[in-house]
């Protein structure tokens, strides 16, 4: 087979990269590869069955079009300071006009119009103010928030829309690897049904999401494709009732907040917070059971979680963070039977476990039914668990409560990027041919900069014709 673009993955960035081409009237011939299923066929059974089925050989929840974007609670960030370091790459003002024609664009697919963050400054003011006097910086970010299920219609309209204007979307197909020669990229070696087969192409985009970073950096490695060690991230979902979050909810709905405890000082972060939002398991290669957590927009629990992540980086002689990670939530999936943890902060300060029959009588029932209560504590690294701690007591100066003894971490809840992938302000790699972009690049985080990422790369693509 032959082709003008292919793209390998239908996440965000891969879906961006097509949809501008067609904006652009670009009458490049263009085929998306995706190892998953069409968005209307992407079912998770939990739904029925109330517990994971660790479904094979993928799970529905992170694979198919539109990646994890149609199952997770479809924030977009809408402003360029969240969501990785595309801005140094490109630079700010780019990344920000970028995300600001993104944005309407996901207005012109259905998402709502209401921005939450940017309704009261004087109380932002208050809460910066506590922020500062706990060491934390707010990050202002406005959110266009979409919906996990509203995100899930909104892709099914974008998935069409490619269909019809001719984009070859390949479903079940899986890349296995790429042809390189001479230093060029020529295309890609790919599995249907366990049928191989070869696809040559003048312009092969990697866009495999953070599902396909440790692929990726597999084959950066074999192709001596330039990259450099990136940031891996290791934390915990934090959920609390309503009413200890009910505040910053409303005022923000996203409190974005960054720290560097001591004693390491390491970066840690709040992530992806989901007011009246359901904590939420996905699974990855090798039964990896990792949390994460959703917010629809009509269905709402009593409680808030929200991601605490710790950033770690290693250089000399260790370079594998992605490995690290993964022995981490292995451990951690071990001590679970297979599940996710979930522990009292209160039990973690008294050096105890938690049982089933305490959380029971909680203020706080966890939304993920079928998480265990055990010790996070005797899988997480040291230093990652005191810097955890630190910032919880950090955040509870800024939101009063959010340090109770009821407050409950899952474990283990693991972002993974790959290893930074070298590439100049196009995007183009040290191999002709070959660009590597979203959140698979180490250049990006969350479904808004990828977008951007993909429709500054499918602009560049239109432009050589």
């Amino acid at each position: 087979m032959k082709t003008d673009v292919i793209i390998i993955g239908a996440g965000p960035a891969g879906i961006f990269t097509a949809l501008e081409m067609i904006k652009k009237n670009s009458r490049k011939k263009i085929i998306m590869v995706e190892k998953g299923k069409a968005i209307e066929n992407r079912h998770c059974p939990k739904s029925v069955t109330g517990k994971c089925m660790s479904c094979k050989p993928y799970c529905h929840i992170t694979t198919g079009f539109s990646g994890a974007g149609a199952f997770s609670d479809g924030k977009l960030s809408l402003s360029y300071e969240v969501g990785g370091d595309l801005p140094t790459l490109i630079g700010e003002e780019k990344a920000q006009e970028t995300i600001d024609y993104c944005d309407k664009i996901y207005l012109e697919f259905g998402a709502d119009t209401h921005v939450e963050g940017i309704g009261d400054p004087e109380k932002t003011k208050v809460i910066r103010k506590n922020a500062i006097k706990a060491g934390l910086k707010l990050v202002d970010c406005p959110i266009r928030h979409m919906g996990t299920e509203k995100a899930h219609d909104i892709y099914g309209a974008i998935q069409k829309y490619l269909l019809d204007h001719g984009v070859e979307i390949l479903f079940g197909v899986e890349c296995n690897n790429l042809i390189i020669e001479n230093g060029v990229c020529k295309g890609v070696i790919l599995s249907d049904n366990g049928i191989s087969k070869e696809v040559y192409a003048e312009d092969t985009v990697v866009a495999t999401g953070r599902r396909g970073a440790d692929w990726l950096e597999s084959i950066c490695t074999e192709h001596h494709v330039e990259h450099v060690a990136s940031t891996v991230d290791i934390g915990v979902r934090v959920e609390v009732r309503n009413e200890i979050m009910e505040e910053v909810n409303e005022v923000l709905y996203e409190s974005k907040l960054i720290g560097y405890p001591a004693p390491f000082k390491n970066k840690v972060r709040t992530f992806c917070q989901n007011p009246g939002g359901y904590v939420a398991q996905e699974n990855y290669d090798n039964d990896l059971a990792v949390v994460n957590g959703h917010s629809f927009k009509d269905k709402k629990s009593e409680n808030t979680n929200l991601a605490i992540l710790c950033s770690h980086n290693f250089s000399i002689p260790f370079n594998q963070p992605i490995a690290y990670a993964q022995k981490v939530g292995e451990l951690t999936n071990m001590l679970g039977d297979g599940h996710i943890l979930v522990q009292r902060f209160g039990d973690i300060l008294d050096g105890k476990r938690t049982w089933a029959k305490e959380l029971a009588r909680s203020n706080v029932r966890p939304t993920l039914p079928d998480a265990v209560a055990g010790d996070i504590t005797a899988a997480m690294p040291y230093r990652a668990m005191i810097n955890i701690i630190n910032f919880i007591q950090a955040v509870d100066q800024v939101v009063p409560g959010f340090a109770s003894y009821e407050t409950l971490l899952y474990s283990p809840e693991l972002k993974f990027y790959s290893n930074r992938v070298k590439m100049d302000t196009d995007f183009n790699t040290n191999v002709k041919g070959l660009h590597c972009l979203g959140d698979s690049s180490g250049w990006t985080r969350g479904l808004m900069m990828a977008s951007a990422m993909g429709t500054l790369m499918g602009r560049k693509l239109a432009e050589n014709e």
